[in-house]
């Protein structure tokens, strides 16, 4: 079984675009943005991380929040894309390509890597 603890500085440098990308099928509140990263893989985002990330986008414009309420519970403050913010999404998603592209270009296949240390 492969380990997938990511080192911080990788999640730190895509969490944005995680976020973003989290958003882009519809309004969803910081828990389930959560839960949705997990499943993806990328590991347990605290809330700590995520809501002063998600302050952060709101002031960018890119994600605009809005309080509903809850069914027999408390209220949640749901996170909608903006125009801006899918614009920025897809601009992203797309350089976000290339970096990956470049950088995997530079890295030998894994087998060569443990081939050669045994």
């Amino acid at each position: 079984m492969v380990d997938d603890r990511w080192p911080g500085d990788w999640l730190r440098g895509v969490l944005e675009l995680c976020v973003l990308g989290a958003l882009a099928d519809g309004p969803t509140y910081g828990y389930a943005i959560a839960q949705r990263l997990e499943r993806a893989g990328l590991g347990v985002v605290r809330g700590g991380t995520l809501y002063p990330l998600l302050a952060r986008l709101q002031a960018e414009t890119l994600v605009e929040a809005h309080w509903q309420a809850g069914e027999g519970g408390p209220g949640r403050k749901y996170f909608t894309l903006t125009t801006a913010g899918r614009t920025e999404l897809a601009a992203r998603a797309a350089l976000w390509a290339r970096f990956v592209d470049r950088t995997w270009r530079l890295l030998p296949p894994a087998e060569e890597i443990r081939h050669e240390q045994t």
